[in-house]
Formats: C-alpha cells, sequence, structure tokens
C-alpha cells in the first residue's frame, strides 16, 4: 500500500470510510478515532453524522483509550512469538492469531479504555 498522506491521496480517504466503515453505521453508533491529520476530514464527518453516529477524537498521545491498540499490542506480541518474516509467513501466522481473540476479551479492551461495551 503506499503509505502517502491521504490527503494526498483522496480516493483512498473516501475508500477508507465510504466503503467498509459507513454502511455498517446505526444511528447512536460511535467512530472512535486518534488525532491522526488524515482522520480528520470533512467529508468523513458528514457521512458519519449522515449514518445518525458521531466522532470521538481521541486526545493526542493517548493509546491508553484506545481499544484497538491494546488489540495491537497483543497482536505484534503473537506475531513475534511466530517468528514470521516473509510476506506469507506473516499472511499465515495472522490468520492464526486472529483467532485467539474471544469476544470477550475484545469487549475487555473497549472496558480496560474506560467505555461501556454491550
Amino acid at each position: 500500500m503506499d503509505r502517502r498522506r491521504s490527503d494526498e491521496q483522496p480516493h483512498l480517504r473516501k475508500m477508507d470510510c465510504e466503503t467498509p466503515l459507513v454502511p455498517t453505521l446505526s444511528p447512536g453508533d460511535v467512530v472512535i478515532l486518534d488525532n491522526v491529520g488524515f482522520h480528520k476530514s470533512e467529508r468523513a464527518e458528514q457521512l458519519v453524522k449522515a449514518e445518525g453516529a458521531w466522532l470521538l477524537f481521541l486526545p493526542s498521545y493517548s493509546p491508553d483509550l484506545n481499544p484497538i491498540e491494546m488489540a495491537f499490542s497483543k497482536l505484534k506480541a503473537l506475531l513475534r512469538k511466530r517468528a514470521a518474516r516473509s510476506f506469507d509467513a506473516i499472511s499465515n501466522a495472522l490468520g492464526g492469531i486472529i483467532s485467539l481473540f474471544s469476544v470477550t476479551e475484545c469487549l475487555n479492551f473497549f472496558k480496560a479504555a474506560g467505555y461501556e461495551a454491550e
């Protein structure tokens, strides 16, 4: 994937927001975002709000408030243990690692970050 900023590639920002996220939103949903510059898109905000959802921007430098950071921490530790070094090995390892995340554990990531999870 091209790592240039998404404001230099508006098609990426559109794809990231409109395709996988917006169709899954329901009224009252909350989209939690860190303060990376490309997350602050007026178009993305309009699309999310049009679905009745709202955006919550986390304070800068606050991975403890971001449930995905907790999940990534576990994922990276498990991936290091597998010592996968090629693309294929990493892809195969990730397939097995993802199955180690239980629903309860994922809910606990949200609770640990201070969010109520159902």
